[in-house]
């Protein structure tokens, strides 16, 4: 059987010596009806070899098959493929732009604009719709960030915070990312609100006296005269984790006890000892601890984008 380049529907789905000769002479005519021709048999022949595909995945071979009735399925097949051949929209009108653009015989639409083929059809439901670009490159970076560690999260959540932070401390971000670190666990451990809801406060920042803000009160562990000891303690709460990295870079940029720990912020070590001199915190291993993790801070900066 072979292909009417006149007919709106083919007759068959096999490309015969007289159908090839017919695509010639049309295409030599008329490129576009040419074009589109060769698409509309290239699409029956894909539709035939998926319904053939599809039913030797359901139907199996029986005694009672023979040479009429595998002649029969075939017509069938062929009968079935033509049907879902040349519909609008379908994969022949792709295949027939694609063909145009390599062509150089580009295809617009009502308005006048390039209408799309198979390499820009995914890309092109995107532009029209501003909400799908949102969506995907949310849902990229959903994918992107599942396959992160957590201290990579964690890094890649309060990088930009910590960069504010050394904007107005002149202590380098990663060190005061490191310190976010190491005092909320990269996340893990930060310390909640009464609900369970979240404090905001990734520097274990203790509610003093003069701390007008909101409070969390939980328990902690202190070294008292070298010994770990449970004990319970009050802590600032905030609205945001850019709250929270503020008025740490407050705390530290006007606080006179911290003002060597500033002064010495140019090395993770110094940092680190001059934190644990002014008494941030009571573990006698803080400073070692601390620089460790701004270290491990400094390498994930590198690679976490």
């Amino acid at each position: 059987m072979s292909l009417n380049a006149t007919s709106k529907q083919p007759n068959g789905l096999t490309l015969d010596l007289r159908s090839l000769d017919s695509l010639k002479a049309t295409s030599g005519k008329d490129p576009k009806a040419g074009i589109k021709e060769t698409a509309r048999q290239l699409e029956g022949l894909f539709m035939q070899e998926l319904v053939k595909s599809m039913r030797s995945t359901t139907m199996n071979s029986g005694m009672l098959d023979n040479s009429a009735t595998e002649m029969g399925t075939n017509m069938l097949d062929t009968q079935l493929a033509n049907q879902m051949t040349g519909l609008p929209g379908g994969l022949s009108d792709l295949i027939t732009r694609q063909l145009e653009r390599q062509l150089g015989i580009a295809s617009k639409d009502s308005k006048g604009n390039p209408l799309k083929g198979l390499g820009d059809l995914s890309t092109s439901r995107l532009q029209d719709d501003p909400a799908n670009t949102t969506r995907s490159t949310a849902d990229a970076a959903y994918v992107d960030n599942k396959n992160l560690s957590a201290s990579e999260r964690f890094v890649r959540k309060h990088k930009e915070a910590a960069k504010a932070a050394e904007a107005a401390t002149g202590i380098p971000a990663t060190n005061i990312l490191g310190q976010a670190a190491l005092e909320s666990g990269w996340g893990k451990h930060e310390i909640r609100m009464k609900d369970g809801s979240p404090s905001h406060n990734l520097f274990g920042i203790k509610a003093t006296s003069d701390w007008k803000g909101k409070v969390a009160e939980v328990t902690t562990t202190e070294y008292i005269g070298g010994v770990a000891r449970k004990v319970t303690a009050k802590f600032r709460a905030y609205d945001s984790y850019a709250d929270a990295f503020t008025d740490h870079a407050r705390l530290l940029s006007q606080s006179p006890r911290y003002s060597q720990t500033v002064a010495q912020a140019d090395t993770a070590s110094g940092f680190a000892r001059g934190l644990q001199k002014a008494g941030y915190a009571t573990d006698p291993a803080y400073a070692d601890k601390l620089t460790k993790v701004i270290n491990t801070t400094l390498r994930l900066q590198k690679t976490v984008t």
